[in-house]
Parts: structure tokens; C-alpha cells; sequence
């Protein structure tokens, strides 16, 4: 009946044992009858129970499409929507999802594992993401044959702890069928860590006058709430869902039709909104002997009220398990409890703040499917980045089942790791094999003197000690709390007694120092400063004077080529394509993920002009991720670019920044000057300080990128270090002119006044 938890439980995992290979996560898609993931336009097939991408001659669109296209094949995904696919005259871009809410941990390696075949021999791209902003996801290349095979890719320095798969074939027209999938990594063994009951900071029960026992936590066998927990404000709304003590009521709910009120909290029988309560406690109807939490949906959409729309339905009707506090970026959380509903129903999770039913993130622990019978939760998540701050699981009980029914929820448990809090530092040396020990971290302990909290790493008169790169938790216990809970410097270091950076937290904050060495640090968490001071080491780089490159570059973007095939008709952004005209900085050398680097350009157009920039590899014109520098917004008034840039996880080993000087249809001059790419830390300038070789120009689709000054024929005429062959009229700008200006322009490579 009853699943009684011990206060402290230890992990099966010992300091010594041997890492062991875990399986993360694992498909069949045998097991579907249709795509089960989102769908970003493009829907593999079952065939069988594989799953079949037909390549980039199809397209796939709703049955209800604004164009009105159809077609006599229909694909239904796994929920049930259909799509008619389309055939196309030629190749259209594609992706899909391979998987998603794969349990991850942050800088974390992982090996996929794929059984896929495809018509002929063919190389894509696919993408492992914890996110959809920039620098949220890293690449792998899959070749994949024509016979059926295991085959087998990497991904390492993972930013997210839940991930999904995106396959990109791109205009790859094979046809690819995939069998299954798993994910696995390397396990690192680690100390014993100690898991706690959900109990108070304090160590007292959740439940105020009742006795600190587990038994109490989170089971409804202690009969009522207090009558502190059902107290009202004058208007009728519960006291404690805005008041301090909301985290002490462990399972909340909220039901249409139950007290009513707007959004600053007066009653309103109009308002499609009501606000939560505790749960209902009540005898399990199995079982008279068994008290449980109840939440009973009577209405989904209000009597009498404007007609909600489809999301308010979803949340009108919710219950949470409550935690005593918000959790860290990084903190694992094992949630227990038993559940189940008069009527078998589908009902999605969220994370909330700490007042229920204020949203924080939309992915928690998935769907959970409710029957007539009593079953039993178990998992363990890992709060990320936009989750950290989280007091509470959100059950969203009418997300698909809108129906009147009854929920019941027994026995809850939330357990988090007992880690050590305080300041906590570890450090790094790749060249003399010094990697992060984080079950050791080295504790900052608080000086009177310098006010602030202070350590030293490396040892002094023992060169092989010194360090390079250190990151500073406020976590210790467990690596992926440490590195979810580090401290962020809002610049590089420099180091010495006056140079104090202030930070912020931020998951993941490795610290490159400006030398081999030992340090002493110290952080003033009054001021949220912190300062680097070298007690022996390496001399530091010193900063170099990296000039801009005076170069003008003019990239003389041709009117856009006609409409694709496939295309919409309607839309006039759909011809062409972006790329058709572009302008490359390639570095001196490849960047790594990770390197932090600044972009600056004076940059004006002949007329406005969106552009969008891309990462590329070592020949201008190789595609390796759209995330780069972001967009760039040409106007006829000269303006100047600067941006700090940090090379991306799915970029590492890149060469290019490319501009897309497509995005518009007309025909326009884009002039680029004073140009610098440089490392953050002004130690290295990555292109040339003098001269073009660092630039490169493609002028219209089909042709190829070339160096700036040359053309394909080999003749090059350069004006300020800039390229003019084609006969046509420039400013001095580099703009192009008709034959009516006025004043000095240059035509063919030469200056004269046109009068």
C-alpha cells in the first residue's frame, strides 16, 4: 500500500571502481506506427516499422494547407496528424528529429548508435542540441552505406542536460531508413553521494506540528492540512499561494470553477482563471484505509465566459509536487510517486516557480499516461539552465484529455543529492596532463584581510603543479552540480592586485588564466568581484596592438536568381537563394569551439540590405553551422560591427565567417572596411593587418568564391586594396553609380572626375 523512503539512501558507485558504459537512451521505432516527434516540415514514413526519410524531392504539408496543395499519398504521424506528401521538380532542404529528451550531463562525451541503411552512399549532418538559440547545439558528419549496418558517432562538450537528434540530409535525395537508436557515454565512477528526503532546509517536516518522519513527506496518511495551509484573504483566495509559506505545501491544485479571481486577485466569476489551493485529501476509493491527494476536474472551459483558447484549456486544470526550495542549475532531483484517474488520460508535466501555476519551462519529466490503476513513478532529471530556479513538477491535467474526471496522487517523493554548498575551486593544465578533479575541489575559505574568500591552486616550487585554467562552484559532490553551478567572469583575466572582474552565475565557466602557474584567488561574494593573483609561473602573453585591416572590400551582389522550384509563388523572398552572393573573413588558422574571439567592421550598402552570417570550414563556401556572427543590417549610412564571438560547439575546427548578400532580390554593393578578427584577449590577430588575402567574394549564382582582387579570368584591377573589372562606375565609397554622377569615380581600376 504504502511506499515508505529512508531519510538517506547511498549510490551504488564507489572512488576506484572502474568507469562503466551506461546507456542513456534508446529507440526502436518498430514500436511507433508514425513519426513521434515535432515535425519541422518535413515527416519521415513508416514502412514496416522503419522509419523512411524518401529524400529532398518531397515535401510534406498539412491536409489543411493555405495552398491547397494535396496529392494521393497521406503520411500519419504517431498522434494522428496526416500530411500530404508533394513531390518536387528538384531537391528541397530537410530535417528531422532522430530523438529527443535524451538525459545528458553538461561537457558531457556521448556515443550514437544507429542501425540505417540508404538507396546509395551519402554523408549527413546531424545535430545533438540542448536548445534552439545560438551556440545550443554541436554536429557530427554520419556516413551511412547502402547495406544495413551499426553505425556508430561522437559528440562531446555537451551544454544541456536533455538533448534531442536532428538529422539533417539537407538536399540529399537518398533515401534513408533508420531501425533504431541509443545513446550511451562513459561513465566516470564517482564518490558515494548522499540523496536526501524532500524535508525543509531545517531538517523539520514539510508539514508544520506533524513529527519529523518520513512517513509524513509527501503522504496524505496525516489526514487534513493544517489549518495554517487553508487559511483565505478576505476576498476568498487561498492566504499562501503569494505568501511565503506556498513551498510548504507539498501537492497543490487548481480546478475550473473553484475560486475565481483576475490576475491582481479580486473575485471575478468572469475569469476564465482561478487560482490553487492544497489538494484535496481523501480515502483512496480502492482502499478506505489509504488516504491520497485528489484533484477533481468538474469544467474545463468557464460557464458563461469568452471562449478560452486552446493553451488556457491545457492549464486550466493543474496539481503540483512542491518542493521547499528553487534548485540550481545542474541539481539532480529523484521524483517518486504513485498515480492514476477515474479515466485512462495523457497528461503533460512543466516545471514552475515557486508560487504554483507560474511557468518557468515546458519540459520536465514528458507525458505521463494515467489508467484506472494505481502505478508508480521513478525517474531522476537534472535541472538545466532554464529550468534552474524550479520549486515545482506541474501535472497540466486537461492538456489532452478535456473531459471531467478525477486524478489521485499517493506517496510523493522529491530527493536531492546532499552536496557540500560553499565556494569551491578546481583547475586545469592540458600540457602537462593536470585535468579537473572536482570531487576534490579546493574549498575558499573566507580571509578577514582581503574580505573576501580565497585559495591557492598549484603548489609553489613545483612546476609540474601549474595551472592554466581553473572554474569556481558554489557546488561540491558531484560533477555535474559543479559544473551547473559555476561563477562567470564578465571578462578575461588579466591578473594583479587592482584587476577585480565581477561575475555572474553561469553553468559550464571554464577560467583560462593569462599563464601557467600558481594562482591566488579570491571572490567577494558582497561585490561579486573576483581576482587573480600569480604567485609563480610563466611570463604572461602580453596583449598585442592589433590594428584594423584598411582594406575595402566591395562585394558586388547581382540581382538574385529566378524562383527554385518548390518555392511559394506568392512570397518574393522564396528565389534564389541567400547564398547567391556572399563575402567571406577566412581566418590564418582553424578555430576551436570554445575560443573566444571579437569581430569589428565598418560596413554601408548601396541600398538596405539584411544579410545573415554563417559559420564555414577551411574553403569558403563549406557549410558547417547557420549560427555565426548573427544578422548584419545594411543601410546607405555607414555604420560600424562589433561583436564578440565564441566559436561554437558544432563549428569546432572552423575557418569562415560567411555573409549571405542574397537575402534581398535586388542587385547591391556591400562595402566592408577596417575589418579585425582577433582573439578576446588581444593575443592573437586571426587575419592579416595588410592586405586581402584574408577575403573572399562570390558575385552571383553559380559562381565559386575567389580571393578579393581576382576574377575567373585571371585579370584583377584593385583601388584601395578593392576590385574593380568589371567595367561598371564606383565612388570612392565603392559604390556603384549610374553615368550621370557626378564627381570622382573609378571605372576599370582607374580614378577620374566624371563632370
Amino acid at each position: 500500500m504504502k511506499k515508505l523512503f529512508t531519510l538517506i539512501a547511498l549510490l551504488a558507485c564507489f572512488m576506484g571502481v572502474k568507469a562503466e558504459w551506461v546507456e542513456d537512451f534508446k529507440i526502436d521505432y518498430s514500436t511507433k506506427s508514425g513519426f513521434p516527434f515535432y515535425v519541422m516540415g518535413y515527416v519521415p514514413e513508416w514502412v514496416d516499422g522503419v522509419m523512411t526519410d524518401y529524400g529532398a524531392m518531397y515535401k510534406y504539408v498539412t491536409l489543411d494547407n493555405e495552398a491547397g496543395e494535396t496529392s494521393d499519398v497521406t503520411v500519419k504521424t504517431d498522434a494522428g496528424v496526416e500530411y500530404y506528401r508533394i513531390a518536387l521538380e528538384s531537391p528541397g532542404w530537410h530535417q528531422y528529429f532522430l530523438a529527443d529528451g535524451i538525459p545528458t550531463e553538461l561537457d558531457g562525451a556521448y556515443t550514437v548508435k544507429a542501425m540505417v541503411k540508404a538507396s546509395e552512399e551519402v554523408t549527413i549532418n546531424v545535430n545533438m542540441g540542448w536548445g534552439w538559440g545560438e551556440g545550443q547545439s554541436t554536429g557530427a558528419q554520419v556516413k551511412i552505406g547502402t547495406e544495413w549496418a551499426e553505425v556508430e558517432w561522437e559528440y562531446t562538450g555537451i551544454g544541456g542536460t536533455s538533448c534531442n537528434l536532428v538529422a539533417q540530409p539537407g538536399t540529399a535525395s537518398a533515401t534513408i531508413e533508420w531501425k533504431w537508436l541509443t545513446v550511451s557515454h562513459n561513465a566516470k565512477a564517482q564518490r558515494p553521494t548522499v540523496w536526501q528526503e524532500w524535508i525543509t532546509n531545517d531538517g523539520k517536516s514539510i508539514i508544520p506540528d506533524v513529527p519529523t518522519e518520513s512517513k509524513y513527506v509527501g503522504d496524505a496518511e496525516f489526514g487534513e492540512w493544517p489549518a495554517w495551509a487553508l487559511e483565505k484573504t478576505p476576498e476568498g483566495i487561498n492566504a499562501n499561494w503569494r505568501g511565503d509559506r506556498a513551498n510548504e505545501i507539498c501537492a497543490w491544485a487548481l480546478t475550473m470553477g473553484r475560486n475565481f479571481d483576475d490576475q491582481a486577485g479580486a473575485i471575478s466569476t468572469d475569469s476564465p482563471r482561478a487560482r490553487p489551493f492544497p489538494a484535496d485529501i481523501e480515502a483512496d476509493p480502492a482502499d478506505a484505509n489509504n488516504h491520497v491527494f485528489a484533484v477533481h476536474v468538474t469544467q474545463v472551459a468557464v460557464i458563461d465566459a469568452p471562449e478560452p483558447d486552446a493553451n488556457s484549456i491545457q492549464w486550466s486544470n493543474q496539481f503540483w509536487i512542491e518542493s521547499p526550495q528553487g534548485w540550481k542549475e545542474g541539481t539532480q532531483v529523484k521524483i517518486h510517486f504513485r498515480y492514476k484517474a477515474d479515466k485512462a488520460a495523457k497528461v503533460a508535466t512543466q516545471i514552475h516557480k515557486k508560487n504554483p501555476s507560474i511557468y518557468l519551462h515546458w519540459n520536465a519529466v514528458g507525458d505521463i499516461n494515467f489508467t484506472e490503476e494505481w502505478q508508480e513513478f521513478d525517474k531522476t532529471i537534472t535541472f538545466d539552465g532554464s529550468q534552474a530556479g524550479g520549486y515545482s513538477l506541474a501535472f497540466n491535467l486537461t492538456s489532452s484529455f478535456q473531459e471531467p474526471n478525477t486524478y489521485y496522487f499517493d506517496d510523493l517523493s522529491w530527493q536531492t543529492m546532499k552536496l557540500d554548498e560553499g565556494l569551491f575551486i578546481a583547475s586545469s593544465n592540458a600540457a602537462k596532463g593536470i585535468e579537473y578533479d572536482f570531487d576534490n575541489a579546493t574549498e575558499l575559505v573566507y580571509d578577514e584581510a582581503a574580505q573576501a574568500y580565497v585559495a591557492t591552486v598549484g603548489t609553489a616550487g613545483k612546476e609540474d603543479t601549474w595551472v592554466n585554467e581553473v572554474m569556481i562552484s558554489t557546488t561540491r559532490g558531484n560533477d555535474a552540480a559543479f559544473k551547473g553551478a559555476t561563477l562567470k567572469p564578465t571578462k578575461a583575466v588579466v591578473g594583479g592586485e587592482d584587476d577585480w572582474i565581477d561575475y555572474a552565475p553561469g553553468s559550464l565557466a571554464k577560467i583560462k588564466l593569462p599563464a601557467a602557474g600558481v594562482w591566488t584567488v579570491s571572490v567577494d561574494t558582497e561585490n561579486k568581484q573576483m581576482n587573480f593573483i600569480k604567485v609563480e609561473g610563466e611570463e604572461n602573453k602580453e596583449p598585442l596592438d592589433i590594428k584594423p585591416n584598411e582594406s575595402i572590400v566591395v562585394v558586388h551582389g547581382q540581382e538574385r536568381a529566378e524562383k527554385k522550384s518548390g518555392d511559394d509563388d506568392t512570397d518574393p523572398t522564396h528565389t534564389g537563394a541567400d547564398w547567391d552572393n556572399q563575402f567571406f573573413i577566412k581566418a590564418n588558422r582553424a578555430l576551436a569551439a570554445g575560443e573566444e574571439t571579437v569581430v569589428e567592421f565598418d560596413y554601408v550598402g548601396s541600398i538596405a540590405a539584411k544579410t545573415g552570417t554563417q559559420c564555414h570550414g577551411e574553403t569558403p563556401g563549406a557549410y558547417m553551422h547557420w549560427s555565426c556572427i548573427g544578422d548584419v543590417d545594411f543601410t546607405t549610412e555607414e555604420q560600424h560591427f562589433s561583436k564578440e564571438f565564441t566559436i561554437p560547439s558544432e563549428a569546432d575546427g572552423m575557418w569562415c565567417i560567411a555573409f549571405n548578400m542574397a537575402i534581398v532580390k535586388e542587385a547591391c554593393d556591400y562595402t566592408i572596411k577596417n575589418i579585425v578578427w582577433k582573439l578576446k584577449d588581444n593575443s592573437e590577430t586571426l587575419i592579416n593587418q595588410t592586405g586581402v588575402e584574408n577575403f573572399y567574394v562570390k558575385e552571383g549564382a553559380g559562381t565559386n568564391p575567389r580571393v578579393f582582387g581576382t576574377d575567373p579570368s585571371g585579370i584583377s584591377s584593385v583601388v584601395n586594396n578593392g576590385t574593380v573589372s568589371n567595367g561598371a562606375t564606383y565612388n570612392l565609397a565603392g559604390q556603384r553609380v549610374s553615368g550621370d554622377y557626378k564627381g570622382i569615380v573609378v571605372k576599370n581600376g582607374k580614378k577620374y572626375l566624371a563632370k
